[in-house]
């Protein structure tokens, strides 16, 4: 699809690799420049069980597909003048360096726009253009409030397992870039698309920043509940040993789950008419469902729901998620120094072509 097009990826760690990947998927020619003695950190990033000896870690190999791989020490005049050749010739760069980096290697805006005018230079920082602030997605995490919402009232807070932050950020990059690069076919001229995580985490808070901006009501750790749907994130055990979850929108849906599990009596029970009154009554409701559901399988459930429009789910680790041959289907292998490599692919949509048909 995009097999034109050249891409210089000299960023590390998740989000800006991943937006690499995202256009070698693409079809991109998608070139990843490492320092020669200090590669990407994420190569070292291994759990116990990996090959301390191998040069690529599971983590790497996560966000870097389909590209290829040089050295260059941006540092040495001559190796820079080196990168210098490749940015004349390539319509992206990708970068997250300190903003006083740029200058300390001679690429700064001004430098990459007298070599190249075309060029989309796409940048990821931590804090903005003028922070030179390290960031890692936990400290975001941290100081954007997510990790105050999640958790449970024992448990304190709790950051998310996936580095969500600069996944939400390496999607703004993407988009601001496609943006960028629609722009370019009709001026002809490149820009710098900047991305900070901080603004990217805070552009994410949606609902829960709305409730505090309107109601100054600030979020409270409620594990996986939703602070203002019931029942919605409440998790049940099913006479399987199973686990499953609703997230139940409206009083339909509601009285269809009653009928099912025997709580007939509680259609026209005060505390649940309404979606608030059950939000105010959640943990009685929740004391009468789990009841209930106890004589259930998982299966069982799951089947109704879908067959009803109940939305429901099993609660899988990823050994079970991954049985899923539509899982599977987005898995993407590929060899890197020797080592076969696995990871799932950064792109969900899917194109079809418009049909018109004959009269």
């Amino acid at each position: 699809m995009l097999s034109s097009l050249k891409v210089i990826d000299i960023s590390t760690v998740l989000a800006g690799p991943s937006v690499g990947m995202f256009f070698a998927e693409l079809g991109a020619s998608v070139t990843k420049i490492e320092h020669p003695n200090l590669p990407d950190v994420t190569r070292s990033w291994k759990g116990e069980q990996e090959d301390k000896n191998a040069a690529v870690s599971s983590y790497f190999a996560s966000i870097n597909y389909g590209k290829s791989y040089i050295q260059l020490n941006l540092s040495d005049f001559a190796q820079r003048d080196s990168f210098l050749a490749l940015v004349k010739d390539a319509d992206i760069l990708i970068s997250n360096f300190k903003s006083s980096d740029y200058a300390k290697f001679g690429i700064t805006t001004a430098v990459l726009n007298e070599v190249n005018p075309r060029l989309i230079h796409g940048r990821i920082s931590g804090y903005g253009s003028n922070s030179d602030r390290v960031a890692y997605d936990l400290i975001l995490q941290a100081e954007t409030g997510f990790m105050s919402m999640n958790g449970t009232p024992a448990s304190g807070p709790v950051k998310m397992p996936v580095a969500l932050i600069d996944v939400l950020s390496a999607h703004q990059l993407k988009e601001g870039i496609l943006l960028a690069l629609l722009e370019r076919t009709q001026s002809n001229v490149g820009k710098e698309v900047h991305v900070s995580l901080y603004e990217a985490a805070i552009c994410s808070l949606v609902n829960q920043a709305s409730s505090y901006l309107m109601n100054h009501r600030i979020p409270q750790r409620i594990g996986s509940l939703h602070p203002s749907i019931a029942p919605y994130g409440e998790i049940f055990l099913t006479k399987d040993g199973k686990y499953i979850t609703f997230a139940i929108g409206s009083d339909t849906q509601f009285q269809k789950v009653l009928h099912k599990i025997g709580l007939d009596e509680l259609v026209d029970d005060a505390r649940f008419l309404s979606n608030q009154l059950r939000v105010q009554h959640r943990s009685v409701l929740f004391d009468l469902m789990e009841k209930q559901l106890l004589a259930f399988d998982a299966h069982e459930m799951l089947q109704w729901s879908q067959e009803n429009f109940i939305p429901c789910g099993q609660i899988k680790n990823l050994e079970e998620v991954f049985q899923e041959q539509q899982a599977q289907d987005l898995v993407r292998e590929e060899m890197i120094d020797g080592i076969l490599t696995k990871r799932v692919s950064s792109i969900a949509f899917k194109y079809s072509d418009n049909i018109r048909k004959g009269k």
